[in-house]
């Protein structure tokens, strides 16, 4: 293996195009490291024709973007350049991100602008529920970028849209897209008893990619956030999501949807990785339809996923209102406590700990034999 690092990566600041996110920071370095003589799609290639889709301008995608921008509001649609933007705003569905447009972690994939954010809008639950309210939703989607520098990582925050929104609009159902809170139980705790119907923390990418493209985030941190809320609340759904295209191999990928189902995570969606711009990691390949299918019914149908939205297009709350209305939650996994906290600054293994990442590594599992997977 080589190390690659994205030859035009820039040290100015990163936002959105067409933002204006305040004073933000460098995404940082991209180094990942990479088979000999393999080479990264150039930024800016042209697109497989899968991946084609309508630029967004209609009537309704106009009044919601009149809507949030009047609300003082941000969807994670337009910070993290969803490609399906235009579908679903003009179907009338959003995700809102609460806490700001500026997050305190640097992700490598990530459209979201990194820095420190300066305020906390504790008004933002109430607008956020009144403008699901005036769209007239019957599924709410809520994000949020990481604030590291709170407490409780902005989890009160979470909690009070949830109820906002459940007391606004009756029989709208909430789900919720949220931070690893570092490990923070307490704040998780306050979210569970909120009561989403449904609760999302994304790994991202497998265990082996994570470290280089997900500073401050931890594998095994986010897998087992997800396995405790099974804990403090059994009958709740879970939902991750991992990005396709940053030089995974099908190996790692088949592990890591073990790993989910390790803390019986209900739902996963699958997904290509689109890079936003010189400043993010390197993209490796473009993942065809036809591989997205074998994933999916490899994860419904040998590993026991409720459901598993895949698709070059797909991202985490694509057709979410119908995940929440028709899946039956798992109970508890063999993971239900939370792994490597980092409530002090340093990330600290016990023995008990160590014990169970032991046991979750054993042996190599052995190459899926639902479908065929060596001609990918």
């Amino acid at each position: 293996m080589s190390s690659t690092q994205a030859p035009e990566v820039p040290t100015r600041g990163y936002a959105p195009q067409g933002k204006d996110n305040g004073i933000v920071k460098s995404k940082g370095t991209v180094t990942l490291p990479r088979p000999e003589g393999s080479e990264p799609i150039a930024h800016m290639s042209r697109k497989p024709p899968w991946l084609k889709v309508r630029a967004p301008g209609g009537p309704n995608y106009l009044r919601l973007k009149q809507l949030m921008r009047s609300q003082g509001l941000h969807t994670v649609c337009e910070e993290a350049h969803c490609p399906n933007i235009g579908e679903c705003w003009e179907s009338g569905t959003a995700t809102f991100m609460i806490l700001g447009d500026v997050c305190t972690r640097a992700c490598k994939y990530c459209a979201v602008a990194h820095g420190m954010p300066t305020e906390l809008d504790r008004d933002e639950p109430r607008r956020v529920a009144d403008s699901a309210a005036v769209m007239g939703l019957e599924h709410a989607v809520i994000t949020s970028v990481n604030r590291d520098e709170l407490k409780d990582g902005g989890a009160a925050i979470y909690a009070e849209t949830i109820r906002q929104i459940h007391e606004r609009i009756p029989g709208c159902t909430v789900e919720v897209l949220v931070p690893d809170f570092k490990g923070n139980e307490a704040a998780l705790q306050a979210v569970v008893d909120a009561r989403p119907e449904i609760l999302a923390h994304n790994i991202d990418t497998v265990e082996r990619l994570s470290r280089y493209v997900r500073p401050g985030g931890r594998y095994w941190r986010s897998i087992s956030v997800l396995g405790a809320v099974k804990r403090m609340n059994p009958g709740q759904l879970t939902k991750s999501a991992i990005i396709l295209g940053m030089g995974e191999t099908e190996e790692e990928i088949y592990q890591s949807m073990r790993d989910l189902r390790e803390a019986s995570v209900d739902i996963l969606t699958l997904g290509q990785y689109l890079r936003p711009s010189e400043h993010h990691v390197p993209l490796d390949r473009w993942v065809t339809p036809e591989e997205f299918a074998r994933w999916k019914e490899i994860g419904e149908r040998e590993l026991g996923f409720g459901h598993v939205e895949s698709g070059p297009l797909v991202r985490s709350s694509y057709h979410a209102r119908e995940q929440a209305r028709t899946i039956d939650p798992d109970g508890p996994g063999r993971i239900t406590e939370i792994l490597e906290a980092d409530l002090d600054g340093a990330v600290v293994i016990d023995a008990r700990e160590a014990a169970l990442r032991a046991s979750l590594a054993g042996a190599p599992p052995a190459r899926p034999t639902l479908v065929q997977l060596g001609s990918l």
